[in-house]
């Protein structure tokens, strides 16, 4: 086993900024040691919402994008590196997921594009890195994601409670633990992403912050029921989707049933359609005892409240509780997947993602040899 000190790198959906963890791992144990999050600069931001509401661009632009990704991702590790006084020899590897800018799973051609050259991040810190893990299980028939409900399990699992981690970042997804069953996985459709998109259309502001803005509207249903129908809601697992499929264009289309809403309308009843598809998915998929919620998501307090109301009988609170950050929860899992890889261990759950069988993931981009003697 390549046990060891890793370090994982997640800028998700929502764009939020690039979350960089510093953890220990070995076959039994992952404790994370460190953590930081490193904003992303305006002009890439739009240039990948660009790209993932179908803009067209050149090759030339998606190689520039590629590279300054790849530069901003191993700034990022640095400055954790800095911080905890690291040399390149003091870390095994780097578990990088990369920017996702498509994701079509289905398909005769299904195929999923994360961006950030790892080449650039090996470069520059002189650091193994391991990356591009979505595609394997996809060559396997699977959605290639979610990934994350292996790690969950790995960690967060209980011999006799029934167990849900929630992870709402621009999308949701849902880990169930359920003792006794294989673990099964999904996304239930947008997490922060259309509200993000509508407060940003409308203030020119990042996210609603504590909800405030949501809170100062109320639920349109009419609205709320439309959105609703949309068919991917109703679709069985395993299923996966993303920024290309729910985006600015998919509300607007919606809203243009109903002119003359107030944004903060909207913006409530964004909040209530994920807390309502999120809600639906856990009771059809037998409910649980305990809903454990990490991302940014967790820290929606009207959104959680929302969650609490609409599965009564059910534990619901952040992954904070149980010792592991509800921010650095993904990030946290690239580094484990990366210690898998690395061991030479699959990284995939079959019954999570539909892949024919369980394999090892991504590709390793080795350090030079004088620079990576762990």
């Amino acid at each position: 086993m390549k046990s060891g000190r890793y370090i994982g790198v997640m800028s998700g959906t929502s764009l939020d900024g690039i979350d960089v963890v510093l953890a220990a791992i070995d076959e039994h144990l992952v404790v994370q040691l460190a953590s930081y999050s490193h904003p992303i600069p305006l002009d890439i931001k739009n240039a990948v919402l660009a790209i993932c509401q179908g803009q067209q661009l050149t090759l030339s632009q998606l190689g520039q994008l590629d590279n300054r990704l790849g530069k901003l991702f191993a700034q990022a590790v640095q400055i954790l590196m800095d911080q905890q006084s690291l040399t390149r020899e003091d870390v095994t590897a780097i578990g990088c997921h990369g920017q996702t800018v498509w994701h079509e799973p289905q398909g005769d051609a299904a195929h999923t594009l994360q961006i950030g050259d790892n080449n650039q991040i090996v470069a520059l810190t002189g650091v193994t890195v391991v990356g591009d893990f979505r595609r394997r299980d996809m060559a396997l028939g699977g959605q290639g994601a979610p990934l994350v409900p292996a790690f969950h399990h790995a960690l967060l699992a209980h011999p006799t409670e029934r167990r849900m981690v929630l992870n709402i970042g621009g999308i949701a997804n849902l880990s169930l633990l359920i003792p006794g069953h294989a673990v099964k996985g999904y996304d239930t459709g947008p997490g922060n992403m259309l509200m993000d998109a509508w407060i940003w259309r409308q203030k020119g502001k990042p996210y609603d912050k504590d909800a405030q803005w949501a809170s100062s509207g109320k639920i349109i249903l009419p609205l709320l029921q439309q959105m609703l129908s949309d068919p991917y809601f109703a679709a069985p697992a395993p299923k996966s989707t993303g920024r290309e499929y729910f985006n600015l264009g998919w509300l607007e289309r919606h809203l243009t049933a109903f002119p003359g809403l107030a944004s903060e309308d909207i913006q409530a009843t964004l909040t209530e359609l994920t807390a309502v598809t999120i809600s639906e998915q856990v009771l059809l998929s037998g409910g649980c005892e305990r809903l454990m919620v990490c991302g940014g998501g967790s820290r929606n307090p009207l959104l959680m409240a929302r969650l609490a109301g609409l599965l009564p009988g059910t534990e619901v609170g952040s992954t904070d509780e149980s010792g592991i950050s509800g921010d650095d929860m993904e990030a946290l899992a690239f580094a484990w997947l990366a210690y898998r890889t690395m061991s030479g261990l699959p990284g995939n759950l079959p019954s999570v993602t539909g892949a024919s069988e369980a394999s090892v993931l991504g590709a390793i981009f080795p350090a030079n040899l004088r620079h990576n003697q762990s």
